[in-house]
């Protein structure tokens, strides 16, 4: 088993990384919050979940441990396969999913491509409880600290709303509105806006 590939980073896309280790390419699928974390790099450590199946072998990249964890959450959920768990972390981070799940906001849930009611209620009630025993929700609460205690939330989330209502994924658009809020924390949401959209690529 695969537990993680870390090298040179041969070639990235949105949705697709190779991983140059000792002269083999791993390619793997990615979310959109992975692709966030390592592009513009030279190296990077990706987490790996093997996908084997009679007609393929698979394999999916992670940034993070806690993402790959939630992804192994996600598809233990009946109607959620590997390719719907990924959409669901593109648009939003861990921490986010965490917060739908524990809050029970299905609508959130519903608005991921190809997440219909009946799934968003499951993926709810199957992973309440899991996301605390599993200890994902508690590796996330110790790792955000310094991360998030200096950002305005309402700021934060009224700024990536209106990004996102632009036609901007949420994870890059929270990425950008966090870091330009560290630098400027008393930035009223319409120039967290307009400087975000200065460096959103």
């Amino acid at each position: 088993m695969i537990e993680y590939v870390k090298g040179e980073l041969a070639d990235v896309t949105p949705a697709y990384a190779v991983v140059d280790a000792h002269g083999v390419g791993y390619g793997m699928n990615i979310s959109l919050n992975t692709y966030t974390a390592i592009q513009g790099k030279k190296e990077a450590r990706l987490w790996v979940y093997e996908a084997i199946r009679e007609d393929a072998y698979v394999l999916f990249g992670f940034a993070t441990k806690q993402e790959r964890d939630m992804f192994l959450l996600l598809i233990t959920v009946s109607g959620v396969g590997a390719n719907t768990a990924r959409m669901i972390l593109s648009e939003m981070t861990v921490s986010e999913i965490c917060n739908v799940i524990s809050s029970g906001n299905e609508r959130v849930l519903k608005s991921v491509k190809g997440i219909g009611l009946r799934t968003a209620q499951r993926i709810i009630v199957d992973l309440k409880d899991k996301i605390i025993s599993s200890g994902v929700a508690q590796e996330l609460s110790s790792n955000a600290g310094h991360d998030t205690a200096m950002v305005n939330n309402s700021v934060k989330d009224e700024a990536v709303g209106a990004l996102t209502m632009l036609g901007f994924s949420p994870a890059p658009s929270a990425k950008v509105v966090v870091a330009i809020l560290k630098q400027q924390p008393d930035l009223p949401v319409e120039q967290v806006v307009k400087l975000a959209l200065k460096q959103i690529k």
